[in-house]
């Protein structure tokens, strides 16, 4: 069986981490397979959005520890790989959390767009527990989804957080029952089947780009350039002739 499933349905791809044996822990195979279904289902111009998730019970367990024994700074990065290439995909992506998400695996989940969890996920670093220290950015990504103070209680602290927690401090768009995670996010997903590809692109970039902008008036310039090129595409005309005093 591949380490890594790929389904496609009007234009949702779902990218299924498939090791549930070992809790789908990230070993260079499972990610060089996983960055290779990323390449072919972003390269197909039907795609419109990414869910990620695992087989079995877990979302991902992280890095296999075996494999980290004696790394060298090359093996890291090819673990980082998986959500590194995430980070970079230039269309929505959301993570179906169906379980645990532990330290790599929780970088995974961070990188996504929007996490939807199931009640059983279970969001936890636990580099520390391991004596381990965090890589991959990780406390990067988490501060800047839930800030500093959650991002130090779950990092430092080893606060655990269930599905329900994480909805409440931010980290989860949406807590479902489990048995629904993986239906929840494809139909999120699918609300993006009839949106132009590029304005998807664009407005993602965009919205990306916020981080660095200092006030309003700086948003407004970087906003004003896109809507101004998204005026003037068909899909604008077409989309507005049933809307007729919509807001810009």
């Amino acid at each position: 069986m591949p380490e890594v499933q790929t389904s496609v349905t009007d234009g949702v791809a779902t990218i299924t981490l498939n090791r549930p044996d070992r809790r789908n822990a990230l070993t260079h195979e499972l990610v060089d397979e996983f960055v290779a279904a990323i390449d072919t289902v972003e390269a197909d111009p039907a795609t419109r959005a990414i869910v990620v998730t695992g087989a079995g019970s877990a979302f991902c367990a992280g890095a296999d520890l075996g494999a980290l024994h004696g790394a060298d700074e090359a093996t890291l990065r090819g673990i980082y790989a998986s959500f590194l290439r995430v980070s970079r995909i230039t269309l929505p992506t959301i993570a179906a959390v169906n379980g645990p998400a532990v330290g790599a695996g929780m970088n995974l989940a961070l990188a996504c767009d929007v996490r939807v969890a199931a009640g059983s996920a279970r969001f936890d670093a636990r580099f520390l527990r391991v004596g381990l220290h965090p890589g991959g950015g990780h406390g990067w990504l988490l501060r800047r989804a839930v800030g500093p103070s959650a991002a130090a209680a779950i990092v430092l602290f080893g606060e655990v957080l269930d599905g329900a927690r994480a909805e409440a401090v931010g980290l989860a768009w949406r807590c479902v029952a489990d048995a629904e995670v993986v239906a929840y996010s494809t139909a999120l997903a699918a609300r993006l089947a009839g949106t132009h590809r590029e304005l998807l692109t664009r407005t993602k970039a965009t919205l990306a780009g916020t981080a660095a902008v200092r006030d309003h008036a700086e948003a407004v310039e970087l906003e004003l350039g896109q809507q101004l090129w998204s005026l003037g595409q068909s899909r604008f005309a077409t989309g507005s002739a049933g809307s007729a005093g919509s807001a810009a």
